[in-house]
């Protein structure tokens, strides 16, 4: 053999262990560096409650801080201090911490113990994992409510926790947790008027921005997917295949606002793909009908979440933040309105 190939096969196999060992002890090093941060906000809590915190908080970071950075520099300031005690304080169970740091940095948690509300929270420490993103990542889908935009959010909240806890403890992923509305497609950079096939060849030029969209384990699969049915010929816009979900999205895309007639359209589509395209060890499809709007007393009449059909919004240009949270907050208390009050006819039918 060529003594320039064993060279070069060589030189791989030992640049592989080399690579491997880094990661391994960036992973060690970050682990325990987020657990020594974890352990001295948790110290600096217990300090500040003795002295009921108040001015006394106050100085136990100042004079804390002045010892530390004359001891190891100035990476000790009040400010990194203050974010261990934050850190302490969002995450009082270290048991959390132990098991999630060997996936996600302190920068992560930074991120992270700035979200006050628990469920919503944890929705991210999992889904981050799961997706394995950046902290530049994370910032983006926070900044951008992905939270508040998933189906996930419109549910009860011993709902939520238990679709999160199948995520956490069994790796089950739901379609609430990937369901979105509204997506938002600013990315598309689309003019004020266009059409169906305009919306389609945009989103096929942005393809991986889209897949990111969408969430985890989306892949394309087709466009203008034929279907023949009888002596008919009906096409799916785009068709995706979901690894977690292990089911197969068709996607129809409307430039106007949901129409009930486009319900038994898609039914069509999911029920032709069921006979035709499923496989044994898959779930059934799911549908996903995204148009510029919609009125919520249609969709729920027709039933769609019995026919695996998710009507969403998209956004081809992303407004403001104050209104985006104002108009997702609406639609969160108004869809657990409904549920709480369909809970309680069907209780009092049962009691008649």
């Amino acid at each position: 053999m060529d003594d320039s190939i064993i060279s070069q096969e060589l030189f791989k196999e030992v640049r592989q262990l080399i690579d491997t060992a880094k990661q391994k002890v960036a992973i060690t090093i970050n682990s325990e560096l987020t657990l020594l941060y974890w352990h001295i906000g948790k110290r600096i809590q217990i300090e500040i409650l003795n002295g009921q915190r108040g001015e006394y908080g106050k100085q136990v970071l100042q004079n804390l801080s002045i010892q530390l950075q004359q001891a190891y520099g100035r990476g000790w300031g009040q400010r990194h201090l203050r974010n261990c005690l934050y850190f302490a304080e969002q995450f009082p169970d270290i048991a959390v911490v132990t098991t999630v740091c060997s996936q996600l940095s302190w920068s992560h948690f930074r991120v992270l113990s700035g979200i006050d509300d628990s469920l919503k929270r944890e929705f991210y420490i999992e889904i981050a994992q799961l997706e394995k993103w950046s902290v530049r990542q994370l910032k983006e889908r926070v900044d951008s409510m992905l939270y508040e935009r998933t189906a996930l959010s419109r549910k009860p909240e011993e709902a939520i926790s238990h679709d999160i806890a199948q995520l956490r403890d069994e790796q089950a992923v739901s379609p609430a947790l990937l369901l979105k509305d509204p997506y938002v497609l600013d990315f598309l950079e689309l003019n004020d008027r266009y059409t169906e096939r305009d919306l389609e060849d945009a989103i096929l030029r942005e393809i991986e921005r889209f897949l990111l969209e969408m969430g985890a384990g989306f892949t394309f699969v087709s466009r203008q997917k034929r279907l023949q049915i009888d002596d008919d010929d009906f096409y799916i816009d785009l068709l995706f295949y979901n690894r977690k979900l292990k089911r197969l999205v068709a996607i129809d895309l409307k430039i106007g606002n949901f129409r009930p007639e486009y319900k038994s359209q898609m039914e069509l589509y999911l029920r032709w793909l069921q006979k035709h395209d499923q496989e044994p060890e898959e779930q059934p499809p799911l549908g996903i009908i995204l148009c510029a709007g919609k009125k919520q007393e249609q969709i729920e009449l027709l039933e769609l979440d019995r026919s695996g059909i998710h009507v969403a919004e998209y956004l081809t240009v992303l407004p403001s933040k104050e209104i985006l949270q104002a108009k997702l907050q609406n639609a969160i208390a108004a869809a657990r309105s409904r549920i709480a009050s369909n809970t309680e006819e069907q209780e009092t039918s049962q009691l008649e």
